[in-house]
């Protein structure tokens, strides 16, 4: 269906892809992988008509092609489902995902039709979202879900699909792999691009590997392990992928004690204690509150209720939309959208992790220890850059992770509170950003995050806290806990899972 032949692309003097040959057959599932900044977008790029090649041919049925724009693609019958999200918030999502196409009817647009045929298409993918909400209002992951149910509703013999899941819960995610399999069904070739492993190896026929722009090898999924992939994909192997998990000393001081807290007037009570040198992970279903509780520990959303206290101090936090007081208290929150949440794209790395500084230093302390603390840090971070100077929007998903982590590092934090620690992120910058979070949390910090990966909770917590209707329904210990356990509270509940479990 698709042949990358010797393909080229050039960004100034970087060679993003070198002579890159690839063949792709129909009725397949492709996945595409690699670091990040390994070429395996700017390969699709050029596919969806993003960016021209400057050398090699890709050809469609034998045929070479060369789109210069995206709609270019969409006549070849190319689709492109982009991790970036695309949608226009004043819209609603049925205006959404028939815009530019919109159904008509005596020359009008057929509202009724469009709705209809809209519904249609979400209830596909799973989900009961109305169709008459407008997308600015929508969570990343409801967007995300939008962005794929318009990129397939179009008539199309390839799909690109560039990190679906990102956003995107278990029951979702399993949607999505039915979606995938009817394309395979009907003769579509589908790529895949994607760092989670797990998904590669569920949904995937075929794996191509990219590395420092090149292609390194072409396997089918049931010819390879994961150890295999990873170290073709980082050229080393990862034996620690997780780091250790030290032994929690009994009587460990509690950095941040919550009492009673409620984030609606109909919310249940929540009341869990966080203590130093441990990281904690909030488990459960998109949409059941944990990402209610963590952004309003952060003094990004209000509460309607309870106590917040931080350390041994005596007094409480303040509670509600109060980012000043919570950072001046001592606690860092990383958002899951870097770009527009947690990062200033255009000011260069050092001006970002400044921005912590600022925290706790006065400003002559400030000019005369930045560089000196910026360069430590950014070793210590591994940051791949061109320099401290360069432009965050210029750098790769893990190494802007590690910047926005690094921020608050300088800040003298001692409570760190993270969304998606690792959306968006390879496998090597992944290892990476868990040994930071270790490392912080065995120097006396302590971390509590959200994360739709639930393999990644297990791997790197001390404890997991499953949150089911925005309550916490238990506590398990994420060294013996096991994925099928935190399922069943995350689907029944603490009264039906006990039960269950009893069984």
């Amino acid at each position: 269906m698709i042949s990358f032949d010797k393909v080229t692309k050039r960004f100034g003097s970087n060679l993003a892809l070198s002579e890159v040959s690839i063949d792709c057959e129909a009725g397949t599932v492709h996945a595409i992988t690699g670091e990040n900044g390994a070429g395996k977008s700017t390969l699709m790029n050029l596919l969806a008509g993003v960016f021209s090649a400057d050398g090699g041919e890709i050809r469609l049925r034998g045929e070479p092609i060369s789109p210069e724009r995206p709609a270019d693609a969409r006549r070849l019958g190319i689709s492109t489902i982009f991790q970036e999200l695309t949608l226009l918030p004043n819209l609603t999502i049925a205006e959404n995902l028939f815009l530019g196409r919109e159904p008509l009817r005596l020359g009008m647009v057929d509202r009724a039709s469009m709705r209809r045929q809209a519904g249609s298409m979400i209830a596909r993918l799973g989900s009961s979202l109305d169709v008459d909400a407008y997308c600015g209002d929508l969570s990343v992951a409801d967007q995300h879900l939008v962005e794929i149910a318009r990129g397939v509703s179009v008539d199309a013999d390839v799909f690109i699909f560039d990190e679906p899941t990102a956003a995107l819960n278990a029951p979702e995610v399993e949607k999505l792999g039915e979606l995938l399999a009817a394309l395979r069904a009907s003769g579509k070739l589908v790529f895949y691009v994607s760092h989670r492993l797990d998904e590669i190896f569920r949904f995937c026929d075929r794996v191509s590997i990219l590395k420092d722009g090149k292609h390194v090898e072409t396997r089918p999924t049931q010819a390879l392990t994961r150890d295999e992939l990873v170290s073709l994909m980082v050229g080393r192997v990862l034996s620690k992928f997780f780091p250790p998990r030290p032994a929690r000393p009994d009587g460990a001081p509690v950095a941040l004690s919550v009492s009673g807290m409620r984030v609606r007037e109909d919310s249940p009570q929540v009341s869990f204690e966080l203590r130093s040198g441990e990281i904690v992970g909030l488990a459960g279903l998109e949409g059941q509150g944990q990402r209610n509780i963590i952004r309003a520990l952060s003094g990004l959303e209000p509460v309607v209720g309870g106590k917040v206290t931080k350390g041994s101090e005596t007094g409480p936090m303040p509670l509600g939309p109060d980012v000043v007081a919570t950072a001046r208290a001592g606690v860092g929150f990383v958002p899951e959208d870097r770009k527009t949440e947690g990062l200033y794209l255009p000011l260069s790395i050092d001006e970002n992790i400044t921005l912590g500084m600022l925290r706790r230093l006065p400003i002559w302390q400030l000019v005369k220890r930045r560089r000196d603390v910026i360069e430590e840090l950014m070793g210590r971070l591994n940051v791949r850059s061109a320099g401290a100077r360069q432009a965050v929007g210029e750098l790769s998903g893990g190494n802007q992770q590690k910047v926005m982590i690094g921020r608050w590092l300088a800040s003298g934090i001692d409570v760190l509170l993270l969304e998606e620690p690792t959306r968006g992120v390879d496998v090597g910058a992944k290892a990476e950003i868990y040994g930071l979070l270790r490392e912080f949390a065995n120097a006396g910090g302590a971390v509590l995050t959200v994360s739709s990966e639930l393999l990644e909770l297990l791997g790197l917590c001390d404890r997991i806290l499953v949150v089911r209707r925005n309550e916490i329904v238990a506590e398990l210990d994420g060294a013996r806990a096991a994925e099928e356990e935190v399922m069943r509270y995350a689907l029944m509940g603490r009264a039906e899972a006990g039960v269950h479990a009893n069984a």
